[in-house]
C-alpha cells in the first residue's frame, strides 16, 4: 500500500500543467474566454494531458504532451492549429488528431504557421503558406499538418518557425544540417548572397561548413543557431538561445 501511494505522489509531481497570461483576444490563452490576463492563469481542464513543451505563435499555441501527442488553441484563420479546417479561433486546447499515428518530439509556432518533428525524423507543417514557409514547393496554405517530402530519407530533429520563414535541423549531416525556406527579404534564410523574396522548398543554409549545429531558432525576420566551439568561430559556444522580434541574425 505504501509503495502504491508513493508511486501516485511521484506521478502527481511529474505531471506538467499549463499557465498563460497576456493577450487573449483570439483564444490564445486557452482559458475558454477572449479576455486579456495580467497574471498567470492555470488552465483548468481535467482532461488536459501532461504537457512537456509549448510553442507560442502570433496568436496561437502548440502544445506537446509527454506521450508525443499535439494540442493547439488560439487563432486558426490560416489553418495553423492543424485541426483540418480554418477556424476563427479555438478557445481551449484541442488535439491535432491527424498526427496521432506519430510520436511527436518537437513543435514550433510562427506568426500564422506551425511545425512538427516526429521521433522518426519526419517534418510536418501547416498554416499560412503565402511565402513558401511550409516548404511543400508551392504557396498554398494547409489546414492539417503535411509531411515534407524532401526529408523522407533524412532525419530531422528540430524545426523553428519565424514570422514568415522556417528552419529545419537535421541529424548527422555536418555542413548540410540546417535548411531554410519561406520569406528571405531580410536575409533570414541564409541560403544566398542576395536577399531572396521567398523560397518554397527547403534549401541548405550556407556558412556552416565543418560546423556542427545543435540548436536552431527563428522569430520575426531573423534566425539563429547554436554550435559547438570551433576553430573557425572560437567564441561561438552557447547552451541556450532566444530570438526576439528585431531585425538581426545571431549565431552562437
Amino acid at each position: 500500500m505504501e509503495e502504491s501511494e508513493k508511486s501516485e505522489k511521484e506521478d502527481e509531481k511529474s505531471e506538467k500543467v499549463v499557465w498563460s497570461w497576456g493577450a487573449g483576444t483570439e483564444g490564445q490563452l486557452g482559458t475558454k474566454s477572449v479576455q486579456d490576463e495580467v497574471f498567470p492563469q492555470l488552465l483548468h481542464q481535467p482532461s488536459l494531458p501532461s504537457i512537456s513543451s509549448l510553442a507560442c505563435g502570433g496568436a496561437h499555441v502548440i502544445a506537446l504532451t509527454s506521450a508525443g501527442k499535439v494540442l493547439s488553441w488560439g487563432r486558426g484563420n490560416s489553418g495553423q492549429l492543424g485541426h483540418g479546417e480554418v477556424l476563427s479561433n479555438a478557445l481551449f486546447p484541442k488535439a491535432v488528431t491527424s498526427l496521432d499515428g506519430y510520436f511527436i518530439t518537437h513543435v514550433a509556432a510562427g506568426w500564422s504557421h506551425s511545425g512538427f518533428v516526429s521521433d522518426t525524423g519526419c517534418v510536418f507543417t501547416c498554416g499560412d503558406g503565402t511565402f513558401g514557409q511550409l516548404g511543400h514547393g508551392d504557396y498554398a496554405s494547409q489546414c492539417s499538418p503535411v509531411k515534407l517530402s524532401c526529408f523522407v530519407d533524412q532525419r530531422a530533429v528540430q524545426v523553428a518557425c519565424g514570422m514568415r520563414h522556417s528552419l529545419v535541423l537535421l541529424k548527422d549531416c555536418i555542413g548540410n544540417q540546417v535548411y531554410g525556406f519561406g520569406s528571405g527579404k531580410h536575409g533570414q534564410l541564409g541560403v544566398s548572397n542576395d536577399k531572396v523574396k521567398s523560397v518554397n522548398v527547403p534549401r541548405v543554409v550556407s556558412g556552416f561548413e565543418g560546423v556542427e549545429i545543435f540548436g536552431i531558432a527563428a522569430n520575426g525576420d531573423h534566425s539563429a543557431a547554436v554550435s559547438g566551439r570551433t576553430t573557425t568561430f572560437p567564441f561561438m559556444t552557447s547552451v541556450a538561445l532566444y530570438c526576439s522580434l528585431n531585425g538581426s541574425n545571431i549565431f552562437s
